[in-house]
């Protein structure tokens, strides 16, 4: 088991009059993703560094499996867990192979057949063939394969742990989308403990089993994304997050919000023959397979237990959209 505990961990610097970190308590969960945001100067880059303490805090504890790491020795902290960064930083000079196995050669006991052997599997799993890349260099790379091959050096001793600090804040938006994909696929594999610092809210959503929104150093809010956008803490928050953005509540809120026992615009007789839907898929999901198949509803199915919940209809779809609208008018009236 694998968490990460921060626990009214505080961060001050000399010269300043307010924390950059103020009192965050928080969990991670085992094998889960955490995505940090909030706007600049809000503390995610140095909350993220105290955890293999690159920063060291002020006060306040980060338990890793319930071991304070502040009582740890920062070098053997920092082997057993993975970080990376936007510049990559691989060495230029060392073929791409040597770079992955610098952070394993540097940690010992691993064999140099084995070690083989891990920066193939590696290269392997971030979509580098090993005999077409292992021999090359980092100047004969594209910007989003160095970072694959910064993303399985960080790999490469199987930390428990990945720290990783914007690291697709640099690459363009269609090579950015691959990797987002990229470590998505990576993640149903490897089910690694990650906390990930990122300004941008739809990487947030997409990437996210939970997210942290802080602001001034304080933690603001911490849910799923679908718990950001139904419910705020506060304007701060639903303006960050884009929780009056009706296309992103589409997007993101499961269609249980929108479930109807008995569709009006299908007969009895008919209930069984209309298209079917997982329970997972979002309410824009929904949408769009009623206007693709010009079906009058769609049947709800658990894919899990196979058991049908209910429908989505056109009309449905619609008395929820009002229901967002109506709250986000009464959240823009208590503001006023």
């Amino acid at each position: 088991m694998t968490t990460i505990v921060f626990n009214q961990i505080t961060k001050r610097y000399p010269g300043t009059d307010t924390p950059a970190v103020d009192a965050v308590t928080f969990e991670v969960p085992e094998g889960s993703t955490c995505m940090l945001v909030g706007t600049s100067g809000s503390g995610k880059t140095t909350l993220l560094r105290m955890v293999n303490r690159l920063i060291e805090p002020s006060s306040g504890e980060i338990l890793i499996d319930g071991k304070n790491v502040l009582q740890e020795d920062p070098i053997q902290l920092r082997r057993r867990i993975g970080y990376v960064i936007q510049q990559v930083g691989l060495f230029p000079h060392l073929t791409i192979a040597e770079n992955v196995r610098v952070t394993a050669e540097i940690a010992g006991g691993w064999s140099k057949q084995r070690l083989k052997q891990r920066v193939d599997e590696l290269l392997e799993l971030v979509g580098l063939p090993p005999d077409e890349y292992r021999k090359r260099f980092p100047r004969q790379l594209s910007g989003g394969q160095q970072q694959r091959v910064g993303l399985a050096r960080a790999l490469a001793t199987d930390p428990a742990i990945l720290l990783m600090d914007e690291p697709f804040g640099a690459l363009d938006a269609i090579t950015r989308a691959r990797m987002q994909e990229e470590l998505l696929r990576i993640q149903k594999d490897v089910h690694k403990t990650i906390l990930f610092v990122s300004h941008d809210m739809e990487e947030a959503f997409k990437l996210g089993d939970q997210i942290a929104v802080l602001s001034q150093g304080k933690l603001v809010q911490l849910g799923t994304p679908v718990e950001l956008l139904a419910q705020p803490a506060n304007g701060f928050v639903g303006q960050l997050v884009g929780a009056d953005n009706i296309l992103r509540q589409l997007q993101y809120l499961p269609i249980s919000h929108a479930l109807a026992n008995k569709p009006e615009a299908v007969s009895s007789a008919h209930w069984g023959d209309v298209p079917e839907l997982s329970t997972e898929a979002t309410l824009l999901d929904a949408l769009l397979q009623l206007l693709a198949t010009n079906a009058p509803a769609l049947s709800a199915k658990d894919p899990q237990t196979k058991q049908h919940t209910g429908y989505i209809t056109l009309d449905s779809l619609n008395r929820e959209i009002s229901h967002i609208r109506q709250e986000q008018n009464s959240t823009v009236e208590s503001r006023i």
